[in-house]
């Protein structure tokens, strides 16, 4: 079974982002596969708490990949 795991911040993507980002990888997978592992492919989508992200050694908050910060 094709399994893929997306780590996003909290609160960045509506249901909708979602939606086509599962989309997207399923059809990835099939792609890959063929359309046999489409049923199967399990796409599950985290989102991570603000701040419980780390780049180069420091946090990532939400306001700095907004720009706010």
């Amino acid at each position: 079974m094709p399994f893929a795991n997306l780590k996003v911040p909290a609160g960045t993507l509506d249901a909708a982002q979602k939606q086509r980002l599962i989309e997207g990888v399923t059809d990835l997978y099939a792609a890959a596969y063929g359309d046999r592992a489409r049923p199967n492919t399990l796409v599950l989508v985290d989102e991570v708490v603000d701040g419980g992200w780390g780049v180069g050694g420091g946090v990532l908050t939400r306001a700095m990949l907004e720009g706010e910060e």
